[in-house]
């Protein structure tokens, strides 16, 4: 079998902006306490910080993490994670039924995002509370001194402002699990006043307003259009969220799974532009899909055990990935890029133990899960340009999807580095693939690498045990020869193809 992937340095689709490789902590499950937190533990900091945690985030190079919800944050009181801990209240916490100690809060937060070499997307209670609360925690965070709350960061430790730039204006608020669900009018008018305020106080940041909980919602379009004709001129920023599973056990379909992100993507793309139309706006809005994921696995798991509600950081949403859900991770990575004129912002949900590319044991190792690869992947080498990619090569029909092509691809050239590198996915669980690409504009440029990441069985999973089980391998075959690269894609890979002068 074999397939075409056409690109030109001249065709492009747009900048790749970092935050696309973003990622998620959310106060749920182990996510915050056991993950990036355990005073215990031997590779813990002063601050109880695990090192080996901060050393995989590192590899992965996330630009920017979503904190701390969710729908923790719709119940969130921000003030009860400030100041001297042995002062700090224990709080049933709604959302996901535990205890929440509040060992951790935005000050210890901030201090391991520099640790980890990254910076906080933050996200603001519109459920509980409202724009002045959020006025508030704005002041506390980037205002430098003189005010009520300036001062009382000062007071907590932290002389300097935390600059935060990227605030969240709540989170699934069309939800009805959320904790204060709005109506799209309502949720439009008190996101826009919030936007406002936040904006007023430093008019330096952006906003992101919450789109749809999926494109599944009863409502998705209809909400997006609402919200946006109340807060268009001072949102920055639609959000998008979605999931995906493979109940059926149906791989084929599994790993069409990306045909619906593009659909979603365009959709939304549809309606902002629509929003500005109507807004009579020169404004340009674009996207954040701030949650993204496989999400599927401890529901089926016949050992799972039901967690004691009320209890502190209890083992929740653990899903262990496969290989299967790595391709499919990497396809969507490569329609995300492939959108990288509209998407700009981007977090993988969540960085560790909740449905998370990282895993670790209380006390004991931390480790990459099989989806951990390609997004190291496209963070290190997925910086650039993204150019227009057409491929041609055969298609399949499987349960809910037809004419899906068995080549997902997409290239990023980064001028600077003069580096073009090709991402693709071969879907065909039993062919290997022979691509011819087109490198014409790139006269002068050789192969640096081709890495694969393949395995016999789509099922199986990294551990720590076996935390090597599932890895990349730089054994690609890709050769060069007049302007056009003939590279090998196994059956059921993900590859990653590298060109430089």
């Amino acid at each position: 079998m074999e397939a075409k992937i056409k690109l030109d340095r001249d065709y492009k689709v747009g900048e790749v902006d970092e935050r696309i490789y973003g990622s998620f902590i959310e106060h749920l499950g182990r996510a915050v306490y056991g993950g990036i937190y355990e005073p215990t533990h031997p590779t813990a900091d002063a601050d109880g910080f695990r090192g080996d945690v901060i050393e995989l985030v590192k590899k992965l190079g996330v630009p920017i993490v979503r904190y701390p919800g969710g729908n923790f944050v719709s119940g969130y009181d921000w003030e009860d994670g400030t100041g001297p801990k042995e002062n700090r209240p224990r709080r049933r916490e709604m959302a996901w039924g535990t205890i929440e100690t509040n060992e951790v809060g935005i000050d210890e937060f901030q201090k391991w995002a520099k640790l980890a070499n990254t910076s906080v997307m933050m996200a603001v209670n519109l459920g509980t509370r409202g724009p002045a609360d959020a006025r508030n925690l704005m002041e506390y965070c980037n205002l430098p001194a003189g005010t009520k709350y300036s001062d009382m960061r000062i007071k907590n430790g932290y002389a300097d402002p935390f600059g935060i730039k990227l605030w969240c204006l709540g989170n699934e608020m069309d939800g009805p699990w959320q904790i204060c669900a709005k109506t799209a009018e309502e949720y439009g008018r008190i996101a826009n006043e919030t936007a406002k305020v936040l904006k007023w106080l430093d008019p330096s940041i952006e906003c992101v307003v919450c789109g749809s909980s999926s494109s599944g919602m009863r409502t998705f379009g209809r909400w997006e259009a609402k919200v946006l004709e109340e807060s268009y001129n001072n949102v920055d920023y639609v959000s998008c969220h979605t999931y995906y599973n493979n109940h059926a056990h149906d791989t084929p379909t599994f790993l069409a799974n990306n045909l619906d992100m593009d659909y979603f993507i365009r959709s939304v793309v549809s309606t902002i532009d629509y929003a500005q139309v109507i807004t009579r706006s020169r404004h340009k809005v674009n996207i954040s899909f701030d949650e993204w994921n496989v999400w599927y696995h401890c529901n089926e798991d016949p050992n799972a055990k039901p967690f004691e509600r009320w209890s502190i950081a209890p083992h929740q949403l653990e899903d262990v990935y496969n290989f299967e859900d790595a391709l499919l991770i990497g396809s969507l990575l490569i329609t995300m890029l492939r959108h990288a004129d509209r998407v700009k912002v981007a977090c993988l949900a969540q960085l560790v133990n909740v449905i998370a590319p990282i895993m670790t044991r209380n006390g004991g190792g931390a480790w990459a899960q099989t989806i951990f690869y390609p997004f190291m992947h496209c963070s290190e080498w997925g910086r650039g340009t993204a150019l227009v990619t057409n491929v041609e090569c055969d298609k399949y029909d499987s349960g809910h999807y037809t004419d899906v092509p068995y080549v997902d691809s997409v290239a990023v050239y980064n001028e600077e580095k003069s580096e073009v590198t090709v991402f693709a996915v071969n879907k065909n669980l039993t062919e290997d693939i022979v691509a011819r690409v087109d490198m014409r504009s790139f006269e002068g440029y050789r192969v640096a690498e081709h890495i694969t990441m393949h395995h016999d069985d789509v099922n199986a999973v990294n551990t720590e045990e076996n935390p090597y089980n599932v890895v990349p391998s730089s054994n690609g075959k890709t050769t060069l020869d007049d302007g056009t690269a003939e590279a090998l894609l196994p059956a059921a890979s993900w590859n990653v193809i590298r060109f430089c002068k």
